[in-house]
């Protein structure tokens, strides 16, 4: 089937707060979604199986039957027993485990991160689509020819591996495991470029401003930085509403990690101009600042079994952070190691020797005035 006529994907959202389905409506419709919505967890149940959506956001707390109960019927249900279901709860671990208990196959935490969201709600839409084509594919397969079961099967645990992945890794990352296999998670040590970049004005912004605006601010925000991560394969470590720590030459090799790391710091200054340029317009007083450091960290998987991540540990990390919050509005700031890596390439002015915190010693740094456009 052509992408062309692949019919919208339907998410049913399940909350008893007007408010909060319209939120998730505000995200997901402009995605390419189509949305349906029920009010209870009876509600629910009956829209499951009478609309066969493609996925269910299932808010956690809700009156009469939990979002718990919801998810344990649905898998109970043999037609609905593979929907995928993502469950949205403000609460942490005790809650995740409930949910995974319950059978939930992940999970977003309010306050919502919409680039977060839409992520995690198109992975396991396409994994769904894979799954209910490979099983299409099998039955047809079978009737035409018994001796292809092995193959169909194969694909099948492929698909379910991959599902597995999706749940614990970035796309981009499963898809390296899936090629190079489990080793790449293993523990190991390697030179990284590091940038860290923050909104500044950020906690008194979202503090006194409608959680509404806040979503749009966040949304623009994360789509234009989503595009440069994703433009420039860098690694995510961590995203959060203000904001995001990247890497560089890990899982996926690159020549020159630093000079990537620091063109790529250019053009999201150059991108964050013109919406902070916008969001002032509007009356928010927040702007942008960069940190960018070049070091060994050790790389691997970090969690407990049913949630891992791919984590990164070390000074390099630290000393990006450090040289963000040491950056002034619209500024980027590079340790000397960086400097050394990129100083044919770009324009920079000393700042002295800063005294960051966690450093015994003052740290020599540098603001990148100008840098010459990437190749990328």
């Amino acid at each position: 089937m052509s992408a062309e006529s692949e019919p919208t994907p339907r998410v049913l959202v399940v909350d008893d707060m007007p408010a909060n389905v319209r939120l998730l409506e505000a995200i997901l419709e402009p995605a390419g979604f189509s949305v349906l919505s029920a009010s209870s967890g009876p509600e629910a149940l009956e829209r499951v199986v009478a609309e066969l959506p493609d996925l269910v956001l299932l808010d956690v707390q809700m009156a009469g039957m939990n979002g718990y109960e919801v998810c344990r019927r649905i898998r109970e249900n043999e037609a609905t027993a593979l929907l995928p279901v993502v469950m949205v709860t403000s609460h942490g671990t005790e809650a995740r485990i409930d949910g995974i208990r319950a059978g939930a196959d992940d999970f977003v935490t309010k306050p919502l991160d919409q680039q977060e969201l839409l992520l995690r709600v198109r992975s396991l839409v396409r994994i769904k689509r894979y799954h209910d084509t490979i099983r299409a594919q099998a039955a047809e397969l079978g009737e035409w020819n018994r001796t292809l079961e092995a193959r169909v099967a194969e694909q099948v645990e492929e698909l379910a591996r991959m599902a597995r992945l999706r749940r614990f890794l970035s796309p981009t990352l499963a898809e390296v495991v899936m090629e190079r296999g489990d080793s790449v998670l293993e523990s190991h040590r390697r030179e990284l470029a590091v940038l860290f970049a923050d909104l500044r004005g950020w906690t008194d912004f979202s503090a006194g401003t409608e959680p509404e605006e806040v979503m749009s601010v966040v949304g623009s925000y994360h789509a234009a930085m989503g595009e440069l991560i994703v433009k420039y394969e860098a690694t995510v470590g961590w995203f959060a509403g203000d904001g995001l720590m990247v890497w560089f030459n890990d899982p996926i090799p690159c020549d020159a990690p630093a000079v990537r790391a620091v063109q790529m710091a250019a053009e999201m200054r150059e991108a964050m101009s013109a919406l902070t340029a916008a969001w002032q317009k509007r009356g928010h007083d927040l702007d942008f600042s960069i940190g960018v450091s070049l070091g060994y960290a050790t790389i691997g998987r970090i969690g407990f079994e049913g949630r891992y991540d791919y984590g990164a540990v070390g000074s390099v990390l630290n000393l990006a952070s450090r040289l963000c919050d040491a950056a002034g509005p619209g500024q980027i700031v590079v340790g000397p190691r960086v400097l050394a890596e990129v100083e044919e390439l770009v324009e920079a002015e000393p700042l002295g020797k800063l005294e960051l915190k966690g450093f015994g010693k003052p740290v020599d740094a540098f603001a990148i005035t100008a840098a010459t456009p990437a190749r990328v």
